[in-house]
């Protein structure tokens, strides 16, 4: 059966000498595989169709889907959204590949979830249209809100009687753990504001040093790793590191 569905690509590898295997979110049936034929032939049909699969391309898809099967099939795919920015700019780019390498490492089973989707969708939209203060902070802003969708959300709000986030536990606390991973004070209070906007416009709000940022996105990572078991080391959070300012 045929189905329509978006889907945001996350991973893609050679298969043969003209096809592919590519990983992709969808909004209707989450992360799925898919064999894409003769995408690589150097013909004229074929040309340039292997660049709707690079990661974070978003794609409408119309698809073949057998529960039964790991591998599916795609019957015809098209840009649901061209970028403007997300492929020529180095800093927009580079905190896209972290979006997906993020996704790589905390995306477990294949169940469907339509709000992570438009989580993940909405936020590299929102990165190519972007500024650069809402650049800086996006990758702080879908590390929490990622969390919240796989069912981790930070519990409580900081105050003056709650100005600890104890990772491990996942909430505001009142005093420092009896563990070292936790953030306290102005951090906290930055990573109560970020988990509970709405927007993502009121990024611009949030004005934050390089020092601040790495600080934070490091907390949490560390967050995630904590709540996600094999969650593994990040190729792009180094890179990420380094482009922020």
């Amino acid at each position: 059966m045929v189905h329509a569905t978006k889907g945001v690509v996350l991973r893609t590898v050679k298969y043969g000498d003209t096809s592919i295997i590519t990983s992709i979110y969808t909004e209707l049936f989450g992360i799925q595989q898919y064999i894409v034929k003769g995408v690589r032939q150097s013909t004229k049909t074929s040309s340039g169709k292997a660049s709707y699969f690079q990661p974070a391309a978003i794609l409408e898809l119309e698809v073949y889907h057998n529960e039964l099967k790991a591998l599916q099939f795609i019957k015809e795919y098209r840009w649901a959204y061209m970028y403007e920015e997300v492929l020529f700019d180095v800093v927009k780019n580079t905190v896209a590949m972290y979006v997906i390498e993020l996704l790589q490492h905390s995306l477990k089973q294949p169940e469907a979830n339509p709000e992570l989707f438009y989580l993940i969708e909405d936020t590299l939209k929102q990165l190519d249209k972007g500024t650069p203060t809402l650049t800086g902070n996006l990758p702080l802003y879908f590390t929490l809100h990622l969390a919240a969708e796989l069912g981790f959300q930070l519990q409580g709000d900081y105050s003056s009687a709650t100005p600890v986030i104890d990772l491990q536990e996942g909430q505001f606390v009142s005093e420092k753990p009896n563990h070292p991973y936790y953030i306290e004070g102005n951090l906290a209070e930055i990573s109560s504001r970020i988990s509970n906007l709405s927007f993502y416009n009121e990024l611009e709000n949030i004005q934050l040093n390089q020092q601040t940022r790495r600080y934070l996105l490091e907390a949490y990572q560390l967050y995630l790793s904590l709540h996600i078991a094999g969650f593994g080391q990040m190729k792009s959070y180094a890179i990420l590191q380094e482009v922020l300012s």
